[in-house]
């Protein structure tokens, strides 16, 4: 009888894991009769804990830690940039979408979009240098935020102080986000944006504002302020519900063998012929496992979302370092990756010979798509044609 041991990836728990090892028994048992499915639950003995309680946790809202007990202002003001950090014409279009109906202008009066256009211009004219602090990107913001169709209706909406200070935000975040987007090394303080955004903002023709800091925007009513406090303020319940997945990961890479180890305690028990599936993490301690030791038993190994080949790639696989060659007594590889899902990673170009890459599409996005290998008929119908 053929049995297939079922690996699970990073943060699953009971009871989810078995009702996750039972849709997997379910998919491939429909598709092949007799299999045995033998599942291997690392997460509850070797899975990442809170040992101490959470101990490592800064204070909650109402503690002792300053960083958490700010005023709600300045949470509202985090949030506002992080809505503009992740688009920086946000404000611009909520502007815009407030603007009153076109009227026509009375003869010889100019656009109200125009004079910001124009100190754009010369902005962007000036090079990088107004904003040096935040890094290279001004000049190319400053022009495009010059040709963008909607700053002719966000300035029929607002003051012309108002659209300047608007205008820079814009830039501002725009400048911040291409940073971030670059993995720069380095990323302003508040205080250091919130002094560019002052001094472009006077450059765009608002008054200067003295002493007066915070973000005053559409975005802050509209953003959502309130999902960022209340973040804050459930720290502690979200690290806890997140924290077997990231901690799992550095557990495993830090203190694998246990997990290994309990691994190849099942297979040696197991008639052959025995497929491992390992999904996420659970592909790599199945990789792990069959690199530092000969596995007779097993003669396939199924990954689907996995991170192996680029934990290979990256030096950072327990087993195996770059540039050497899987050993000989690695069973054939299948490694089922989807496209969307942005932790699975391809093997074949590593290994060639080695390891077969196969496509599925579970039309979903990252990260709902590194989740949905097992609701996937795709999946099973290629572990299953695989099967010895």
């Amino acid at each position: 009888m053929a049995t297939v041991v079922f690996i699970h990836g990073t943060g699953v728990r009971e009871p989810g894991f078995s009702k996750l090892a039972g849709r997997v028994a379910a998919g491939l048992t429909a598709l092949r009769e007799g299999l045995r499915i033998v599942p291997y639950y690392w997460g509850g003995t070797h899975g990442a804990t809170l040992a101490a309680g959470g101990a490592s946790l800064p204070a909650e809202p109402g503690g002792t830690s300053r960083a958490l007990t700010g005023p709600d202002a300045e949470e509202e003001t985090a949030a506002a940039w992080a809505a503009l950090y992740a688009d920086p014409y946000a404000e611009l279009a909520l502007a815009a979408a407030g603007a009153p109906q076109v009227t026509e202008r009375a003869p010889g009066s100019l656009p109200p979009d125009q004079a910001l256009r124009a100190r754009l211009a010369a902005l962007a004219a000036q090079g990088d240098a107004p904003a040096a602090e935040l890094g290279p990107g001004l000049a190319r913001a400053a022009a495009d935020l010059a040709a963008h169709p909607l700053l002719a209706q966000a300035a029929a909406a607002l003051a012309q102080d108002d659209l300047a200070a608007l205008a820079a935000r814009s830039l501002t975040a725009g400048v911040i986000a291409d940073a971030l987007d670059s993995d720069a090394p380095l990323v302003p303080v508040g205080d250091s944006r919130d002094i560019v955004a002052d001094r472009l903002a006077v450059a765009l023709g608002a008054p200067p504002r003295g002493t007066e800091r915070g973000l005053r925007s559409l975005v802050l009513r509209v953003a959502g302020s309130a999902a960022s406090r209340a973040a804050v303020r459930r720290r502690r319940a979200l690290t806890e519900a997140a924290h077997p997945a990231a901690g799992d990961i550095l557990r495993y890479l830090s203190r694998g063998e246990a997990a290994r180890a309990g691994l190849r305690d099942l297979v040696r028990g197991l008639e052959p012929p025995v497929t491992l599936v390992g999904h996420s993490l659970g592909g790599i301690i199945a990789l792990d496992t069959l690199v530092c030791a000969p596995l007779p038993q097993v003669r396939l190994l199924v990954t689907a979302g996995s991170q192996g080949p680029f934990l290979y790639e990256s030096g950072s696989l327990p087993s195996l370092e770059h540039p050497a060659p899987l050993p000989p007594h690695v069973p054939e590889w299948l490694n089922l990756y989807d496209r969307r899902d942005l932790l699975s990673y391809l093997g074949a170009g590593l290994f060639p010979g080695r390891v077969t890459d196969v496509p599925v599409d579970s039309r979903q996005p990252f990260p709902a798509a590194h989740s949905a290998y097992w609701t996937n008929p795709e999946v099973y119908r290629h572990i299953v044609e695989r099967l010895p």
